[in-house]
């Protein structure tokens, strides 16, 4: 692996800090900026919202991140992502949400919005190029966004045109041969009532494992490009009309497993992670004053998906003598296009009673072919092959009407109210072909979905600043289908999911707005909760490994969110944020296996999860940025899988200099070179006897890097 000295990259940022003259602005009188979240109907102060919510702004983004949106989950309480991928693409809420779902039909639980965007399930599109604030919702969003936000909603928001022109360069070195480059330009077209703003990143890094039967150090590697446009044409203060456009180019390896569990691989064919997705959204807003307004909000995505892996993680020389034979690859390709449109009219925001209604329409095609291919050669039986390829098209549609209430019907008290009814469905027409024995199996599946969620809400507020609030929410998922080779008749389908959260909390200012802080307690009950659960039906063939959804006949989580933030002394800002999750599952049985009526936790559900930052703002506009996370133990998987991961903590720290022109950071990830686990699996790959054994995929090791960046003309961010 290549490595750049921390020494000359220390070096390079405190040279540019002596060349520094004039001083940014003094923040150490300054109060903390209102939130506002605007992934709700209206944009709304955060204090005044019923309901769990994080908050990323651009400074959280942009120093305590560095290329991925994975790189801040540590920051949001109660969100976590498993491995089994080079970038996360599913995410899990309160322990709710997918770990993976490579086979099956798209079903997120946690929506994953870019810019209005419906990247649910292909969260791998979230890079942080020109990202102004991430906002993560938790519990049942059923109301706004329905069925994709079973547990919660990611919204990424890029920054908007600035009303200046302008420019900002940068780019960006590391260790692991990472290097960085991408520019933005913003400014006004005053002749066409309008501002634009272009941005471009390119991401390079050979990645974190060397392939010791290949000699190379880049078969894990991060190849990352992204191109982002936004237009506003804003001809009164009546009518806004915002256009997004996205490419994400992620042509990422993947060989992320070592038969020792460590950071060296003998993979003979290691694998890729590819994802390349365009995207284009238009929100179009029309208020006049004291009238009724009308949004709309349309978006189209189409996403080409690649992943491959070495079944068997070795090579004949690794295997030897106990097999003349044994290699096992799978490559699925997907291709995924998603269209949605929604309009909805709300009253005059002076009304006494704010009322909303509307309609949403969805569809959803895709394309997937998977093929499974092996040979081992076994001592007493000889030569086995496998050749196998699943093929399908998919297609859903989903209808949605929804309508939501509020009223302050005291001096204090906020009553709010609102319901959404949804029918999907789906048309599944795909095969298993067998080379092997000439086996062809059609399948085909029309499932019809009936949904519907809502939730209600009364808010105190007890001043201006701190408001108490008790909410009562449903939420729905619709059913699907596993297209898992080797699943038996009753493991294929598996039955919509329904949950009811309750929540109590409290949110406010404090200190003449020097300190905000939040704090959430809640309970879900799940019925017919769906979950993830693993199977191996041929123990010398690694590929037969397959994980499929279903049903366990019930479930509760319960836990508190708490995260506050607040200026003291001169200059330095604190942060931090806590989640507690218990969870659980009843009655779920695998057929055809020992696991019959099993109640444990859910996977990848740790007890808790912490953060705390400090920013130190010095003179000159020099800053230090330390974050500290950690995460307790979980479970890697369902039964029969019963491996857990172990607790671990994590330091990261950004040492940097910022001007009107120009900026530098140093900054250094895992300072401590925690080694820690962000997958696991456990079956056998081993031959001659195939043990079980957990096979763990590791989390980023301490890593350095450096980043220049300039400005032009009058950017501002």
């Amino acid at each position: 692996m290549r490595h750049v000295n921390p020494g000359a990259l220390l070096a390079a940022a405190l040279a540019t800090f002596a060349t520094g003259a004039r001083a940014t602005e003094d923040r150490a009188d300054s109060v903390l900026e209102e939130i506002i979240v605007r992934a709700a109907w209206r944009p709304v102060r955060a204090v005044d919202l019923p309901a769990s919510v994080t908050v990323l702004d651009q400074d959280a983004v942009r120093l305590a991140g560095q290329q991925s949106f994975a790189d801040l989950t540590a920051m949001v309480p109660n969100l976590n992502w498993a491995g089994d991928s080079s970038r996360p693409r599913y995410f899990q809420l309160r322990g709710v949400g997918e770990l993976e779902q490579y086979q099956g039909a798209p079903n997120a639980s946690v929506g994953f919005l870019i810019d209005d965007m419906d990247f649910s399930g292909l969260g791998g599109a979230a890079t942080l190029l020109d990202v102004d604030r991430i906002e993560v919702l938790r519990g049942p969003q059923a109301t706004r966004y329905g069925a994709n936000a079973l547990a919660g909603l990611i919204y990424v928001r890029s920054a908007e045109p600035e009303p200046e022109a302008g420019a900002r360069l940068a780019a960006g070195l590391g260790d692991y041969g990472t290097r960085s480059v991408d520019a933005v330009v913003t400014g006004p077209v005053p002749t066409l009532d309008s501002g634009f703003r272009l941005a471009a990143g390119h991401y390079y890094s050979d990645g974190y494992y060397h392939n010791a039967y290949l000699g190379r150090s880049d078969t894990n590697r991060f190849d990352e490009s992204t191109l982002k446009g936004r237009w506003r044409y804003a001809p009164s203060a009546d009518l806004t009309v915002d256009l997004a456009l996205l490419y994400a180019q992620l042509d990422n390896g993947y060989d992320a497993f070592a038969i020792d569990n460590s950071r060296t691989t003998q993979s003979d064919h290691p694998g890729s992670d590819v994802q390349h997705s365009t995207g284009a959204s238009l929100n179009a807003r029309l208020a006049p004053p004291g009238r009724v307004a009308l949004t709309t909000i349309a978006s189209w995505v189409r996403s080409r998906v690649t992943y491959g892996y070495d079944g068997d993680w070795g090579n004949p020389r690794l295997w030897a003598p106990y097999t003349s034979r044994y290699d096992y690859t799978e490559t699925t390709h997907r291709t995924r296009e998603t269209r949605t449109l929604e309009l909805r009219l709300a009253s005059p925001e002076s009304a006494s009673w704010q009322w909303l209604v509307g309609a949403y329409g969805n569809e959803l095609t895709e394309a997937y072919d998977d093929r499974s291919l092996g040979a081992y050669t076994d001592p007493v039986s000889g030569l086995s092959t496998t050749d196998t390829t699943v093929t399908s098209d998919y297609r859903a549609r989903s209808g949605a009407v929804f309508a939501d209430l509020s009223a302050k019907v005291a001096s204090r008290l906020t009553v709010a109210a609102g319901l959404r009814a949804e029918r999907r469905t789906a048309r599944y027409e795909g095969s298993t072909s067998d080379a092997v024995n000439a086996v062809l199996i059609p399948a085909h599946f029309a499932p019809v979905d009936r949904l519907w969620g809502g939730q209600a809400s009364l808010s105190y507020a007890l001043d201006a600043d701190r408001v108490a609030y008790a909410a009562l929410s449903r939420g729905y998922k619709a059913g699907g289908f596993n297209l898992s080779q080797g699943l038996q008749d009753d493991q294929v389908v598996f039955r919509p999911e329904w949950d009811v959260n309750a929540e109590l909390g409290f949110r406010g200012a404090f200190a003449a707005h020097r300190l905000q802080t939040s704090v959430t307690a809640f309970y879900v009950v799940r019925h017919d909760a769906q979950i993830k659960t693993s199977t191996q039906s041929d123990p010398k063939d690694p590929n037969t490994f397959v994980l499929y959804t279903g049903n366990a006949a019930s479930g509760r989580n319960y836990g508190l969110e708490a995260d506050a933030s607040g200026r003291v002394g001169a200059g330095l800002e604190l942060g931090a944020s806590l989640g507690l999750l218990q969870t659980e599952f009843r009655d779920f049985t695998q057929s055809g296996s020992a696991v019959t009526g099993v109640t444990r936790e859910l996977a990848n559900a740790p007890h808790w999860q912490a953060a705390v930052n400090a920013t130190w703002h010095g003179p000159a506009g020099s800053y230090l940025r330390i974050d500290a996370t950690g995460m307790g133990s979980y479970y890697f998987d369902l039964p029969p899988n019963p491996t857990r991961s172990s607790a671990y903590g994590l330091l990261n720290a950004r040492l940097g200099l910022e001007r009107s022109r120009y900026s530098v950071d140093i900054h250094v990830r895992n300072a401590l070179d925690r080694r820690y686990s962000v997958r696991g699996f456990y079956f056998g790959d081993e031959p001659p006897d195939f043990p079980n054994k957990l096979y763990l995929q590791l989390g980023e090791p301490r890593t350095f890097g450096v980043r220049f960046a300039v400005k032009l003309g009058g950017m501002a961010r």
